[in-house]
């Protein structure tokens, strides 16, 4: 007669240790394909945003550009988002730093887009005034200045032949439908 063996059942715990193993794995890899989907759907957003406060770096550009008297340029001009100086302390942190700023109408995608522009000098008036400190750049090529191209000029250099260009800078903001927001700057350089 054959003796009969006694079985361990070392099989079952093994499989469901394996079992435990894959259900984790598909777990973490479901996670991590929902944490990717996530993130690209932020990078996508925060680009539209970007594009979207390229509309307010347009609108001051154009100011700039157009503006039909340069004399307006040396005081605010609040309707127009304009500030004739830019103090060194204030950041786009600084609430003072968006006074006077205009807020375009909100596009299709429901982005409200402001913008701001500010000359680069301590005062108002003239940019080659006493006391004024204005960010002056050589003229463009072509001219009769005696720098070279792109050379920062010092605040109280007056051995240029022609006038030296001024830098403005335009910062716009766009504040999403969903509470994201991204702010940009340009800077533009204009003769007086």
């Amino acid at each position: 007669m054959k003796q009969l063996r006694y079985q361990r059942g070392i099989a079952l715990p093994i499989m469901l240790i394996m079992l435990a193993v894959m259900m984790v794995s598909s777990i973490y890899l479901l996670k991590s394909s929902t944490s990717s989907t996530l993130t690209t759907s932020n990078l996508a957003y925060e680009a539209a945003l970007t594009k979207a406060a390229d509309a307010g770096l347009h609108a001051g550009f154009t100011y700039l550009r157009t503006v039909p008297n340069k004399n307006l340029l040396l005081t605010d001009q609040a309707a127009a988002g304009y500030v004739a100086t830019l103090p060194p302390n204030w950041t786009v942190g600084n609430p003072n730093f968006w006074l006077g700023a205009v807020t375009l109408p909100p596009d299709t995608d429901g982005n409200r887009v402001q913008y701001v522009i500010h000359r680069m000098c301590n005062l108002p008036g003239a940019y080659d005034e006493n006391n004024n400190r204005c960010q002056l750049t050589a003229p463009r090529p072509g001219t009769t200045g005696p720098r070279a191209l792109g050379e920062t000029l010092k605040v109280d250099a007056s051995n240029l032949a022609v006038a030296a260009q001024i830098h403005y800078v335009v910062t716009a903001r766009v504040f999403g439908p969903r509470g994201g927001n991204v702010m940009t700057q340009a800077v533009i350089m204009k003769g007086p």
